[in-house]
């Protein structure tokens, strides 16, 4: 069975009612394998994230990536600061369009955790519900409804979920969705969605904002990964997989970012070896350590951080697949020494040879008449973060060969 269940570290992951073994069925074997993810952080000192929720329902989206025949929800407690009690968990397919929190009150089914509609999850610890045996279909949107009896305290979140997410006072988790209004685009506490099937594994993008997707169109589903998946899908199910957004705005290889995400290799348990079915990583990431520092750090620092994460996959039997970084002239944080630090660790990742694979994003993205600046065609504006046609160019480039 190829799925990693493992505590690791400092940060436990407690389980619910799980199958040990793959579940057989008559028409071929299948796995628990990642669908969906977000990456958590720490909350910030002020806003929704540091006060938290008290009474509240919170409904929540998940856009599938692979689908199954039953699901299990993970949420997280990771930055807790007192344990999280939570009364009820449904959840639902989504009954219109993007955007909204409507779903068929018929359609909702109770999400359990040993047995029970009630968990309270410990500090620092991510948990896994109870197998549900009900078939979800790939590429959609699960509506996942959580009531908080609160106080929560600060909340362990993904700040840019670039999905719309909804509030209800009360237990609401039933509601079909009069009672729910805008919250925002962030995610609270829902980190994963696992499916059983018959996919060939799960791929995660390990990353930073542009990972993450940060200005892609809201609640579209236009993320790099996101068009990955929608190619994936494309092929027979055998041959699918997974595809798990381990992004997180801001993040970096060297530094712990508060919001923006433990570093690469502090997460790396928790957001690679602790997913589902995981066969392989697509790492893109560098290039705030460049920004931020205005060229001060030297490429080896940032090439030490990709060969640990290199060995730690390879010791777990996990592919990497190295991508080169985007181009950023024009960035608020651009330097010419960073850019230079940019082209040594870039021209090592096509070197070197000690990926499995490589993805020149960097080549795909630039402007092939300034190569220090983003296709004027992919740019969102800032010079930064591609957007959604620049995503899809960076999709495209992927070898869908390479993941699984």
């Amino acid at each position: 069975m190829r799925v990693r269940l493992a505590a690791v570290g400092a940060i436990a992951v407690v389980l619910g009612l799980l199958p040990t073994t793959a579940v057989a069925q008559p028409n071929g074997r299948i796995d628990w394998i990642g669908s969906w993810t977000a990456s958590v952080a720490e909350p910030r000192t002020t806003g929704t994230s540091a006060t938290g929720f008290t009474d509240t329902t919170l409904r929540q989206v998940a856009h599938l990536s692979v689908g199954g025949d039953s699901l299990r929800v993970r949420i997280s407690n990771v930055y807790g600061t007192t344990p999280l009690a939570v009364g009820a968990v449904t959840v639902a397919p989504r009954a219109t369009g993007a955007g909204t929190p409507q779903v068929d009150a018929q359609a909702l089914r109770p999400v359990t955790f040993d047995g029970a509609r009630s968990v309270t999850i410990p500090i620092g610890v991510e948990w896994r519900s109870d197998p549900l045996p009900i078939p979800v279909p790939a590429d959609t949107d699960l509506v996942v409804s959580l009531y908080l009896p609160g106080p929560t305290g600060p909340t362990t979140w993904h700040p840019a979920g670039y999905a719309t997410s909804f509030h209800a006072a009360g237990d609401a988790t039933s509601d079909g969705g009069s009672a729910f209004a805008r919250l925002d685009t962030a995610r609270y506490f829902l980190s994963g969605v696992d499916v059983t099937s018959r996919a060939a594994g799960a791929v995660v993008f390990f990353g930073d904002s542009i990972t993450d997707g940060v200005v892609s169109t809201v609640d579209a589903n236009l993320r790099y990964p996101d068009q990955v998946a929608d190619r994936l899908l494309q092929r027979p199910e055998a041959r699918q997989c997974g595809v798990l957004n381990a992004g997180i705005s801001g993040n970096r290889l060297l530094t712990n970012a508060g919001s923006a995400g433990d570093s690469a290799l502090a997460r790396f348990d928790r957001d690679v070896l602790g997913q589902a079915g995981v066969r392989s990583v697509v790492l893109l990431e560098g290039i705030n350590d460049i920004g931020n520092s205005r060229g001060a750090l030297e490429p080896e620092q940032l090439i030490a951080v990709y060969r640990q994460f290199i060995a730690r996959a390879h010791q777990a039997g996990i592919r990497v697949v190295g991508a080169t970084i985007l181009p950023y002239e024009g960035a608020g944080y651009y330097s010419e020494a960073g850019e230079a630090d940019r082209q040594a660790v870039n021209q090592w990742i096509r070197t070197s040879g000690e990926f499995d694979a490589v993805v020149d994003l960097d080549a795909v993205t630039r402007d092939p008449a300034d190569p220090g600046r983003l296709n004027p065609a992919y740019d969102s504006g800032d010079h930064l973060h591609p957007g959604d046609v620049g995503f899809s160019a960076m999709a495209g480039a992927v070898d869908l060969h390479k993941l699984c």
